[in-house]
């Protein structure tokens, strides 16, 4: 794993200014990638890359970053793992492309691949994780890349007409440039109070952009605007698959699926470092756990965080999983005290405003687990892609019960509801006696009513998904200057996908990276672990 950071144009200064603008950037994101920083400057062409290195495969200085393509066409600066490199060095054998590699680093592999293919062809056939920079001397053209869920964060903007073109993996790097400019976009500030996170493709600041997963950037060396393609859609997949599911029975679904998440599992478990896995005792990481330690010749190292409140505490679940597989397993019982010490810490790792409440336990179980291993490979993604939310279930009974009402009728008391004050609610479900109906007798009663009643006015089942997983409904009418646009993520998503099935997108294409894999991947690089998604 690894960080990148650079710029194209702006005001260009010496070969030293931009060298020392380069350091910098790379200082800036030293933590995803502390084994090697190296930079890459082509002053005609006014574009520079800088690279941190957290080597996984092949440690050597073969590996090292940035890189030419063999063709001396393509540079590359790259962040992630392209597990079936192996098999795509294979493939060029067969086609007759025979290169004399240097090393065998996976982004040696992708260089070849897109010299052979192009770039388009070369990530579609890519299985891993990536956010990439790649420069084409012969078209000068910048090109900018994202894998297919966004498991690797990838900023990118230019704030003013003539200013630098940035990128880079978080917003410190790009921050370090002597022409960035930290104006606040107050629309994001809305999304945030909506949804605890800041989805792509907006981020904190005014210009600057997240770039879409599963989406190419290209920028002309003479142009001002980036054009932007998808090479990979989530929701053209999911579509798909419902107009033409697999006829299979139960038994033969599950041997599949274990045969698929064993190769998926095998792959990632490829390393030159030492490899472990988060272990919560849930479904989702105690499957890749128990078919890890299937593939593996000794104990895999394991890690949990636990609670001493037992009404968060899920550590014995994972000790009894440990001891049952036979794993080398790790358990940090975590204090108020240590929770509170890295409070402090949370701005710098996360650069953007990010509310997702377990951002720190994610961070002390990355901390936990890099004391012994560099590679963790977790369970995420399994809820968003086997339907294991409840809420899926309440919105679909919710409905059920609502939608044989007239909306007129819903929408007069939700109005009603609202108009009752939030404490005199909590009040009354806070009370006693055979006047407050069980149903009511609830914490905090009026907060949920407020937040639940305007609920009541959803025209569709889809409608009432997006307002439950609302924190604020209308957050444009408290932000000054912000116009409460909605979001990109999911606005497209095909009309063929409808109740359960359009849940999990929503999801799929914007609960998880823009909240689940943010929180992951930013918990774990600041303590340079890198961590890998089976079940993507």
């Amino acid at each position: 794993m690894c960080g990148i950071a650079g710029f194209v144009g702006g005001d260009w200064g010496t070969a030293r200014e931009i060298a020392a603008i380069l350091a910098r950037m790379n200082l800036a994101v030293l933590h995803r990638g502390p084994d090697h920083s190296g930079s890459w400057i082509d002053d005609e062409a006014r574009v520079a890359f800088a690279h941190d290195r957290l080597a996984i495969i092949d440690r050597s200085p073969a590996g090292n970053q940035p890189m030419e393509s063999p063709s001396g066409r393509w540079v590359i600066s790259y962040n992630g793992e392209i597990y079936n490199h192996q098999e795509i060095r294979e493939e060029l054998k067969q086609a007759g492309l025979n290169h004399a590699w240097r090393g065998h680093s996976d982004t040696e592999t992708l260089l070849a691949a897109i010299d052979a293919w192009g770039v388009r062809e070369a990530l579609r056939r890519s299985k891993g994780m990536f956010a990439l920079a790649l420069w084409d001397r012969s078209e000068r053209q910048l090109i900018l890349a994202r894998d297919r869920i966004g498991e690797k964060p990838l900023y990118y903007g230019r704030q003013e007409p003539g200013g630098p073109f940035l990128f880079g993996s978080e917003l410190k790097a790009l921050r370090e440039h002597p022409q960035f400019l930290a104006d606040i976009d107050r629309d994001a500030v809305a999304l945030l109070l909506r949804h605890n996170y800041i989805p792509a493709p907006c981020s904190i600041y005014r210009g600057i952009r997240k770039l879409p997963p599963g989406c190419v950037l290209s920028l002309g060396n003479r142009s001002s605007e980036p054009v932007i393609e998808r090479y990979w859609s989530g929701a053209d997949v999911a579509e798909a698959g419902l107009a033409k599911p697999l006829e299979l029975s139960d038994d033969e679904a599950v041997d599949m699926l274990e045969q698929r998440l064993g190769a998926a599992i095998s792959g990632q478990m490829i390393a030159d470092v030492p490899l472990g896995a988060f272990l919560s005792g849930g479904i989702d990481s105690s499957t890749v756990v128990a078919l890890m330690q299937r593939l593996s010749s000794r104990p895999v190292k394991t890690f949990t965080i636990g609670f001493h409140e037992t009404a968060f505490n899920e550590a014995e679940h994972a000790k009894a999983v440990a001891i049952h597989l036979g794993t080398e397993h790790t358990e940090l019982y975590v204090t108020a005290a240590q929770a509170r010490d890295v409070i402090p810490k949370l701005p710098c790792i996360y650069d953007e405003p990010f509310a997702d409440s377990s951002q720190i336990p994610t961070h002390l179980i990355a901390q936990l687990a890099r004391e012994h291993v560099t590679v963790a490979l977790s369970g995420d993604a399994g809820d968003e892609l086997f339907g294991g939310y409840d809420r899926y279930l309440v919105a679909s009974g919710l409905w059920q019960k609502m939608s044989g009402v007239p909306r007129p009728i819903r929408g007069a008391a939700a109005k009603a509801a609202m108009a009752v004050p939030a404490g005199a609610w909590t009040k009354f479900g806070n009370a006693s006696g055979p006047f407050v109906p069980k149903l009511l007798r609830m914490t905090r009663l009026g907060d949920k009513v407020h937040r639940g009643a305007p609920l009541l006015r959803s025209q569709s089942v889809a409608e009432l998904y997006e307002g439950l997983l609302s924190l604020w409904h209308n957050p444009g009418t408290v932000v000054i200057g912000a116009d409460g646009r909605p979001d990109a993520s999911t606005s497209s998503l095909p009309a063929g996908l409808r109740g359960i099935d359009r849940m999990m997108a929503t999801d799929m294409l914007a609960y998880l990276p823009d909240d689940i894999l943010v929180k992951v991947d930013r918990a774990a690089m600041a303590v340079s672990l890198e961590t890998r998604a089976p079940f993507l």
